[in-house]
């Protein structure tokens, strides 16, 4: 299986180091509006961030690709995992989301998911990406709009008790 990375100007997407991205990993997940509209909304301690972290490492192996740890090239510092990311049980593949607390409303997550829309379509061959994000999460919705994403359909998720907005767009 080949690990992928990817440029931008400012930041390098590559795949996830379990030693050295674990401890900003932890700290995102430990923040409470970083974890508010993801798919459990539970803040973790450090077992349950390194669990998660496992898992998005795991999905790499499973399906050959997953969240990519974002990393600014000036500064050297993990600005969030983004990327595609489709586990069993997901409504559509999806390229999705989240941002240390430090590192949010400096257009990061735009960057660095604009870079995966090729990646998802010319290297992975998706004929659609969608964007499944918990209702009333109003950053995500406009970001998925500027990636030129739309509402594609509004499904209630029945173990969480929320509901969740997909948005997608068909390939270019």
């Amino acid at each position: 299986m080949k690990l992928h990375s990817l440029e931008t100007k400012r930041l390098t997407l590559r795949p996830i180091d379990g030693v050295e991205d674990f401890s900003s990993w932890a700290e995102m997940m430990a923040d409470a509006d970083s974890v508010r509209y993801l798919w459990n909304s539970q803040v973790c301690d450090e077992n349950a961030a390194w669990q998660n972290m496992a898992m998005n490492i795991g999905h790499w192996q499973v399906r050959g690709y997953g969240f990519f740890s974002v990393i600014n090239k000036e500064t050297d510092e993990w600005v969030g995992r983004i990327g595609p990311y489709y586990p069993h049980g997901w409504p559509a593949p999806e390229i999705g989301w989240a941002v240390h607390p430090a590192h949010t409303r400096n257009g990061y997550a735009y960057e660095a998911a604009k870079a995966c829309l090729p990646f998802v379509f010319e290297t992975l061959g998706w004929q659609r990406v969608t964007h499944v994000i918990v209702e009333g999460n109003i950053p995500s919705i406009a970001l998925a709009e500027k990636l030129g994403s739309k509402l594609l359909e509004t499904r209630y998720d029945e173990p969480t008790g929320r509901t969740r907005l997909i948005y997608g767009q068909d390939r270019p």
